[in-house]
């Protein structure tokens, strides 16, 4: 252990410095000022979970003590506990939980490491319509956000945390977003009232003491305050404050909306962050492509919801492609710097998966099915007769519990609940890259959107520059289908699949996505896939899972200038003979009608994105609204 000066040991210095909390003397004295150490300074008592020596229990940095201090005040726990981060207070959590009966254990024999929380039925998904973006100007929030001032925002949350905490223990994580010693990376502090919070950040976040160093370090953090409340809809906020680098969340325990590293801080507060500081906090997946011969290629992909985006994340090439590999950076966002070279490079926030679980079986997505066959967090799943897990679509056993924890009848509705999920260590995914952990993280060759269309959109098209490209990701669109509203073919925009995570004004976004050809000669090249058209039976035309490999060897090669293209209005399309079709049971003429661009839909499609676009009024850059009217002329 390292001296200091004056010859004490760190640990009874870091006690003693915690005096700066007077706030916390007055009502809190008995509960929290009850220690003093060897040299009589009194102490704050907060107790550790893990009992490793080198534990940290407090900070030297003085906006964050201030901080807690003011929460505490605020909120009144009963006592404070610093996470360290350890495999040990992992497990500690966990027989808590299981213990108060928030934490069902599964069958271990199966399952081993593996466990299930039940929600409140109320809390089970994110609630957009009360997700706020709180800027002190409306307008930079945009219409794509829900808005609220700061003041009243703060307000109404303040008034909701007043005493919340009291009975409960408050939990203080300091987590690093990224790899901890990544020049790219950020990091916050998370501090809640939820010990299931606490567990999923551990598995989602690199958390505890290394992170808290860094904070040290920087001298800055992203602040986020949760608690649970009382789980009541009508008092359930999600506020962020982009200027502030700040978040508040009540009344919710459900991952989105409480595991606050995730969509709101890599998404919301990063992008905003991102766009002051020069780089992009994307909702995309980050893959590696490596052929036969060695040459692997990093691909970040940006999917709106049932667009295959875990599917693509974690691909299995197919029997044809003996000697491919694929490899898994991250399944859900990604943040993209230029380097001193212009090139773009990625590296993935998180450190695991927070994914939604029915439909994942063995031949969906295998390295997601083994991904969670241990050491996961299950919500809202339901369970066998034999206690394992079920979900629809799993392709094995029955259900005997459903998510409501009650007994399961056909006919009854789903077992597990649609959106249930999973939460697993990302190191567990068979095809998991060591340099996700790499702090200069991977050079992007490519950028794909995609979307959900069954006639508009060809399988695959690539944007003629880093303009036509933004316009291309700001023009993002799928198709609901019956399952989720009742009518099929509602169109639903979702710019660079951002809709609900970017933190700023749209217009702006874009303005600042424009801005990287201005800083680069280097910028990887943009494209769009559609994996869903359907002939005129409704049947889909194109195989999808595995298949999707021959496409994205295509856009590899469109990358390294080995494949030709043809040129058209919406952009350049494969030829014919450009995409692998061997022993593929896709036909010539089917490939023809995949790649197919119908002016006169095109023409109509242009015209509802400019529409679009008016909503964004004075502010929308005008590079993308001559991109916009650039392609409508070249349809005639």
């Amino acid at each position: 252990m390292t001296k200091p000066a004056n010859g004490r040991d760190r640990d009874h210095i870091e006690r003693r410095v915690l005096d700066p909390f007077p706030e916390l003397r007055h009502g809190l004295e008995t509960a929290l000022w009850q220690r003093r150490d060897r040299h009589g300074h009194r102490g704050y008592t907060v107790h550790r979970i893990s009992k490793k020596p080198n534990s940290r229990m407090t900070t030297r940095l003085e906006s964050l003590s201030n901080w807690i201090a003011e929460v505490a005040t605020l909120t009144q726990p009963k006592d404070i506990k610093w996470c360290s981060g350890t495999a040990d207070e992992y497990h500690q959590f966990i027989d808590h939980m299981v213990d108060d009966g928030s934490l069902i254990p599964l069958n271990q024999a199966h399952y081993p490491g593996c466990f299930l929380h039940r929600s409140d039925p109320s809390d089970v998904a994110r609630v957009e319509h009360l997700t706020f973006v709180c800027t002190e100007d409306e307008s930079d929030a945009g219409p794509n956000n829900h808005w609220m001032a700061p003041s009243a925002a703060k307000s109404k949350m303040e008034q909701l945390y007043q005493g919340c905490m009291k009975g409960r223990t408050m939990y203080v994580i300091p987590y690093c977003m990224g790899p901890v010693d990544s020049p790219y990376s950020r990091c916050g502090v998370e501090i809640t009232d939820s010990a299931y919070v606490v567990a999923n950040m551990y598995l989602m976040t690199r958390m505890g003491n290394a992170a808290l160093a860094r904070i040290e370090t920087d001298g800055n953090f992203v602040k986020g305050l949760h608690s649970v409340g009382e789980l009541d809809p009508e008092r359930r906020f999600i506020m962020h404050f982009p200027e502030e680098l700040s978040i508040m969340s009540f009344g919710s325990g459900y991952g989105g909306n409480a595991l606050l590293g995730k969509k709101c801080h890599a998404l919301r507060i990063a992008s905003f962050q991102a766009r002051s500081e020069g780089w992009l906090a994307e909702h995309m997946l980050i893959v590696g492509i490596e052929s036969p011969q060695g040459e692997t290629h990093y691909l970040a992909c940006a999917f709106p919801s049932a667009c295959g985006k875990t599917n693509l994340a974690m691909l299995i090439p197919p029997e044809s492609h003996k000697g491919w590999k694929v490899w898994t950076l991250g399944d859900d966002i990604a943040w993209l710097h230029l380097d001193d070279k212009g090139q773009l490079r990625a590296i993935n926030p998180e450190a695991g998966y927070f994914g939604v679980v029915p439909g994942t079986n063995p031949q969906t997505n295998r390295n997601a099915y083994e991904t969670i066959q241990h050491d996961t967090i299950f919500t809202n799943v339901a369970v066998t007769a034999d206690n394992d897990p079920w979900w629809e679509e799993k392709g094995s056993g029955e259900p005997a519990i459903s998510w409501l924890g009650k007994a399961y009848k056909p006919g009854n509705g789903a077992a597990a609940h649609p959106n249930s999920r999973f939460t697993v260590a990302a190191k567990q995914n068979p095809a998991y890259s060591k340099l996700a952990e790499a702090p200069e993280g991977v050079p992007i060759s490519a950028i794909v959107f995609g979307g959900r269309r069954r006639e508009l959109t060809p399988l695959v098209y690539q944007a003629k520059d880093w303009a036509h490209g933004v316009l291309v990701g700001a023009s993002v669109a799928s198709e609901t289908t019956a399952a989720a509203i009742g009518k099929v073919g509602i169109v639903r925009r979702d710019p660079m699949a951002m809709k609900p995570f970017c933190g700023y004004n749209y217009a702006d976004y874009w303005a600042h996505w424009l801005s990287f050809a201005e800083r680069s000669n280097s910028l990887p090249k943009v494209f769009h896939v559609n994996w869903f058209r359907r002939d005129a039976d409704g049947r889909f035309l194109w195989p999808g899972f595995g298949e999707n490999l021959r496409v994205l060897r295509w856009i590899i090669d469109r990358c390294e200038n080995r494949a030709s293209a043809d040129e058209t209005a919406i952009g350049f399309l494969p030829k014919p003979d450009d995409i692998d079709l061997a022993g593929l049971d896709v036909t010539p003429e089917t490939l023809g009608k995949l790649l197919a661009v119908d002016a006169e839909q095109w023409r109509e499609e242009l015209q509802q994105i400019a529409e679009y676009f008016d909503e964004y009024g004075n502010r929308l850059p005008d590079e993308l609204r001559a991109q916009q009217r650039r392609v409508a002329n070249a349809l005639g």
